[in-house]
């Protein structure tokens, strides 16, 4: 892994920093890891600070492939004048912000997830209420993808922009300074994570067996994408330093 600080550092930004930053280099070129919390607004001024850096020759998104025309869609609205999309948070701005980059979206569902996932609930032998529960988390998420792409279907047909779900508000904006976006933000992930670790239950067991083959998945095809040139990937903070250490490791790998 190439973990150069001096990188992170001369962006001068607070929510720039290698909490939420990874930089990897490769053959075709680097690698650059962002985490976010869904439209956080320092996680939306990390992706767009960024972006007007770094031009990449391929942007990841953790996003279905489904639902990456309705994203383009939000990105192309202008009713926000200068400030970010008014809808899709960091996904939609990094997509403004790197419109010659070629978008790819990495996440589930798609067929290789499907395969991975069935093999994995054979060959662990999952409860049959786990493999119930992931069932319907995945029926969920394929609802949810289809719906996008329907609601990006209407908006260019239509002069109106469909959207799927109302932004997250938290208890900061985007007129806030970046000190202060970060330091929010912080205090944020800390949250969650001591909630979540706190939690075990059957039905965060399902969910470990979904988001481990989804992170498995995206690896692979990140692993495909950076021989493109360099690439830029956004994905959510709690998948950051899983994906971080497996591309660390796959790189090493095919160095020996």
């Amino acid at each position: 892994m190439d973990e150069s600080p001096s990188f992170f550092e001369s962006f001068a930004d607070p929510r720039v920093t290698d909490r939420f930053c990874h930089r990897l280099g490769g053959p075709a070129g680097d690698l650059l890891l962002l985490g976010v919390v869904h439209d956080h607004p320092a996680s939306v001024g990390r992706v767009q600070r960024v972006l007007e850096t770094v031009e990449p020759d391929v942007l990841a998104l953790e996003l279905p492939p489904a639902a990456l025309p309705l994203y383009r869609a939000y990105a192309r609205d202008k009713g926000n004048g200068d400030r970010p999309p008014r809808f899709g948070g960091e996904m939609s701005a990094a997509i403004r912000t790197a419109p010659d980059a070629d978008i790819v979206g990495i996440d589930a569902p798609n067929w290789s997830f499907l395969r991975r996932l069935v093999t994995r609930l054979v060959a662990d032998r999952v409860s049959s209420a786990t493999a119930r529960r992931v069932i319907s988390s995945l029926g969920g998420a394929t609802r949810e993808a289809l719906a996008c792409r329907v609601a990006a279907t209407l908006t260019h047909a239509t002069s109106m922009t469909v959207t799927r779900d109302d932004p997250i508000e938290y208890d900061c904006s985007h007129d806030d300074s970046p000190a202060r976006q970060a330091e929010h933000e912080r205090s944020h992930v800390a949250g969650v994570q001591a909630l979540l670790g706190s939690v075990a239950t059957e039905s965060t067991s399902a969910l470990a067996v979904r988001d481990e083959t989804r992170e498995r998945c995206m690896v692979e095809r990140l692993e495909t994408l950076r021989t493109r040139g360099d690439t830029v990937a956004v994905v959510g903070v709690d998948h950051l330093e899983t994906l971080a250490a497996e591309l660390a490791t796959a790189e090493t790998g095919s160095e020996t």
